[in-house]
């Protein structure tokens, strides 16, 4: 066994989009982004920990907005941080609408608990028009069961 590094596999070709003004994909270099952990209800709390987060090298940090109240922090927690910030939208597609008219800079959206594609639509007109970026994530468990064709079960 050596002890060389493993080279990294080539990178895929990607359409560069923005959050806020940092470039992701395209020929940009990788962009480290990680999410607080606070309840984001509590700006005080949530803007302490992004500013750290910034400080350790973070370029883009993720917050949760889970609740009416989250989404009514979101334009404290913006004017007050240093790096752009990514609204994680789970269920209510309102609490992204209000995201993006408190400044958010991205969205992340999961189309297996929104499952109202007017709502979506909803939200990506308004994303579109404030040109705000929007990352599809998936987690399996927010999915309908579906039956496993392969081994039959």
């Amino acid at each position: 066994m050596t002890d060389e590094p493993r080279p990294l596999s080539e990178r895929r070709k990607s359409r560069p989009v923005h959050v806020g003004d940092v470039q992701v994909g395209g020929d940009a270099p990788v962009v480290v982004q990680t999410m607080t952990n606070t309840d984001t209800a509590d700006a005080t709390a949530t803007i302490e920990q992004i500013a750290r987060l910034a400080d350790a090298g973070a370029e883009i940090v993720r917050i949760a907005v889970p609740d009416k109240r989250a989404a009514a922090a979101v334009p404290e927690i913006v004017t007050k941080t240093p790096v752009p910030l990514i609204a994680d939208i789970h269920f209510d597609h309102r609490l992204a609408l209000t995201s993006i008219a408190g400044g958010i800079h991205g969205l992340r959206l999961n189309p297996g608990n929104i499952r109202d594609a007017d709502k979506v639509r909803e939200v990506v007109k308004a994303a579109k028009e404030r040109e705000i970026s929007i990352r599809i994530g998936v987690n399996e468990g927010s999915l309908p069961p579906i039956r496993a064709l392969a081994d039959g079960e």
